[in-house]
């Protein structure tokens, strides 16, 4: 989807290489994009005719396990910091794909298996070093640059190069249990709704997703429901795997599945199960809205939208939210609209490039339609290209966006890093 052409790439070893590359992008008036991790499917991390900062190389990850702790580097991806944390059996909340890379994971939230049970990646961020536009390497948190700090947990990539992340790890595996179950798409309603109920009464570290689809054509799915529309229901549970598959138990008996994928099995392995839906090389497209509710009217336009979608790998997400991440105030990090329960996902999946308006125009009426159920807000990580501007910003960081927009005036008042989700420094 993107095909840009930088005149430079700056392949950096450390901070002071990406000093140096912000700086001279400064100076010489370039364009400016960072990439960290890879995996940003809005296209922001390359630019026509400046300098990419590629932070690929730096995957260095330090683990305290008595304190907790891990600090990794910017160009991390979510395999390459749980790999090392799990041989202690901790983590940090982090996404639901391992090629995700953290930064940029982090930056705008950071949603996966972990976020009703211990928050967002943002909200377990202890401190961060920054190259900001002047230049210069700060350490922000609690106790040091505490603006910059807030900005950078939910605020996205307009303040400065984030070089390495310090998180806050938790007891989790090595051994869980996921939930993995497929039902016929006429039972979404039912599905949908058990779900909800499951999450009302259930312990907050279950965080379920609801999937709506078509069955791949893949040997794990019974050869009579390859191409057959679903609902499925996917989550993992954090503690023991006999407690886990206890747990989760009424999310697999709601009706008769399609079939039953559930397993016990590593946390690092269970983090990549969705990996094979997203490799490199295909064509992406998404965008997000938040819900109030799981009405009837909403699941069935829902169902409805999956069926219409163009290509057979494109899906429909419902992501259950609340819990940790809904105890954490809506001020006291960027992150906004914590108190929605669910966050609609629309994701065009697809190959062919004569395919992309097709695709592009399913989400984006998808999307349309599923606002008329919003009262505002979504998941600026699923923001499309972002084509509706500052509206959608202001949509997405609520009432934090004003204060998002002098902290970029005070470290970034020329808007040197503006191929993001950007904020305008505020005059």
């Amino acid at each position: 989807m993107i095909d840009r052409r930088p005149a430079l790439v700056a392949r950096c070893d450390g901070d002071e290489d990406v000093a140096a590359a912000v700086s001279f992008a400064r100076d010489n008036e370039l364009s400016l994009a960072v990439r960290g991790g890879g995996h940003g499917v809005a296209g922001h991390a390359l630019c026509d005719g400046g300098l990419v900062i590629d932070l690929s190389q730096m995957t260095g990850v330090d683990v305290d396990p008595a304190g907790r702790t891990a600090r990794a580097q910017g160009g991390c991806t979510l395999g390459d910091l749980d790999r090392e944390t799990q041989r202690h059996g901790l983590a940090t909340p982090l996404g639901v794909v391992s090629a995700t890379g953290i930064a940029g994971l982090t930056l705008s939230g950071g949603i996966g298996w972990l976020r009703r049970k211990h928050g967002l990646s943002c909200d377990n961020l202890v401190s961060a070093r920054v190259v900001t536009a002047d230049g210069n390497l700060l350490a922000a948190s609690e106790s040091e640059n505490e603006d910059l700090f807030w900005a950078i947990r939910g605020g996205g990539g307009n303040f400065g190069v984030v070089t390495s992340f310090e998180y806050r790890l938790h007891p989790v595996g090595p051994e869980v249990f996921f939930c993995n179950v497929y039902y016929p798409v006429d039972r979404a309603r039912e599905v949908l709704q058990s779900c909800e109920r499951y999450v009302s009464g259930a312990p907050d570290q279950v965080s379920p997703l609801g999937i709506l689809g078509r069955i791949p054509n893949a040997e794990e799915f019974p050869p009579e429901s390859h191409g057959e529309p679903y609902v499925a229901l996917l989550a993992l549970f954090p503690g023991a795997p006999a407690e886990g598959e206890r747990a989760l138990r009424p999310l697999r008996d709601i009706t008769e599945p399609i079939c039953d994928l559930s397993v016990a099995s590593t946390y690092t392995k269970t983090q990549t199960i969705l990996d094979d839906d997203y490799p490199d090389g295909r064509r992406y497209y998404w965008k997000s809205v938040n819900a109030p509710a799981l009405s009837d009217e909403l699941i069935e336009r829902l169902a409805a939208h999956a069926a219409a979608a163009p290509s057979p790998d494109s899906t429909v997400d419902v992501w259950y939210q609340g819990g940790a991440m809904a105890h954490v105030g809506e001020e006291e990090t960027a992150f906004a609209n914590r108190s929605a329960p669910y966050l609609l996902g629309i994701e065009a999946n697809w190959e062919a490039e004569a395919d992309s308006a097709e695709n592009v125009t399913w989400v984006r009426n998808a999307f349309a339609d599923m606002r008329t159920f919003s009262a505002g807000g979504m998941y600026l990580n699923f923001p499309g290209f972002l084509e509706e501007g500052e509206q959608l910003l202001r949509e997405g960081y609520g009432r934090n966006y004003e204060r998002l927009s002098a902290v970029k005036a005070k470290y970034d008042p020329a808007n040197l890093f503006r191929l993001n989700a950007n904020i305008e420094p505020k005059s």
